[in-house]
């Protein structure tokens, strides 16, 4: 499938903000629904507020459209969990179809991976990130509050047979909790070539209790990796925020996700748009910005690209975490994390 030609005189130029930081990576969540409930993010289960109504197929081809034009290389789809919705392949062979994106991703909790890896591999998925919050099957339970972890598991070797170029797991670092699984993922990367990653817990208005409860500072495990040989790789131009690490006697690498380390936005590159089309400059501060209404025709391109420029100029130089101020984010699942 070909992308129409731009109507309109259009801004090409790259999406840069008032800092000279470029962005060319976009998270596109596509609901926000959910069918875990991890104790970071959804304690509760998943909440509908009324009846959703996301993104549908042509105003995604729109957006991605848009993005392409200005200089977006990298499309990762997100949710809640993206795969949910019936219409997810569709999604990525849109995507995957545009020519100016080049990397193909998206972020998932893993349990429809089994079944239909090789389908979305085939149509033009590239890149999977996993959330696996621990390697011992009762502590994925007390996390995630479902009993999916066989099933997971079985999902990443279906995602590994099927050929994809990157394989990423996802793990929340939480003390008290999942902080003692180290040498077990470690074990795990040893022999198989997959990155390993683990993030920081970041405060949301939903969660300053169990912040305060949890919270393990990303530069304790970083002081650990380096003592044990871990070599720091230097980042390419399409990665996001980690700090990605090395062996020589490991396949895979790990990567550490620091939101409170010094300078965690120098290198910001990335914009979300959440399922019900808002752009989000950042995943705390603000409340971000319809686009939907220029979402509709093909013909509305170039004011939406004059918007998303126009909307660079706002984006600020950091986020607000480090004094507790966590914006208008109740939890990561309603703007795709």
């Amino acid at each position: 499938m070909r992308l129409p030609p731009t109507l309109g005189k259009v801004n090409m130029s790259q999406l840069q903000d008032s800092f000279g930081r470029r962005f060319h990576y976009l998270r596109m969540s596509v609901t926000d629904v959910c069918n875990f409930k991890c104790t970071y993010c959804l304690p509760d289960g998943y909440k509908p507020d009324g009846k959703p109504k996301f993104l549908a197929l042509n105003e995604i081809e729109n957006l991605v459209a848009a993005f392409g034009e200005v200089g977006t290389q990298k499309i990762r789809i997100t949710g809640g969990e993206p795969t949910l919705r019936k219409d997810f392949t569709d999604i990525v062979r849109i995507v995957a179809d545009n020519d100016n994106i080049n990397t193909v991703a998206m972020t998932t909790n893993g349990y429809r991976l089994e079944k239909h890896a090789k389908e979305w591999y085939d149509a033009g998925l590239r890149r999977i990130n996993v959330s696996v919050d621990s390697l011992d099957p009762k502590m994925f339970y007390q996390i995630t509050g479902e009993n999916k972890f066989d099933e997971v598991m079985r999902g990443i070797d279906a995602a590994l047979d099927a050929g994809f170029e990157r394989i990423k797991i996802n793990a929340v670092l939480l003390k008290g909790l999942n902080d003692k699984d180290l040498p077990r993922f470690l074990h795990w990367i040893k022999s198989t070539p997959i990155d390993l990653r683990f993030i920081e817990l970041m405060e949301t208005g939903l969660g300053h209790d169990y912040f305060n409860a949890h919270h393990l500072a990303g530069l304790d495990i970083k002081l650990k990796l380096e003592s044990e040989g871990w070599l720091y790789d230097l980042p390419s131009v399409d990665d996001g925020p980690a700090q990605n690490f090395s062996h020589p006697d490991y396949q895979g690498r790990i990567g550490l996700i620091m939101p409170y380390a010094k300078n965690f936005c120098a290198s910001c590159n990335r914009l979300r748009v959440s399922a019900k089309g808002k752009l989000h400059l950042c995943l705390f501060t603000e409340n971000g910005l319809d686009l939907r209404d220029l979402l509709q025709h093909e013909s509305q391109r170039a004011e939406l690209i004059e918007r998303l420029h126009s909307q660079l100029a706002q984006k600020e130089e950091t986020h607000y975490l480090h004094q507790g101020i966590t914006g208008v984010t109740k939890h990561l699942a309603s703007i795709g994390g």
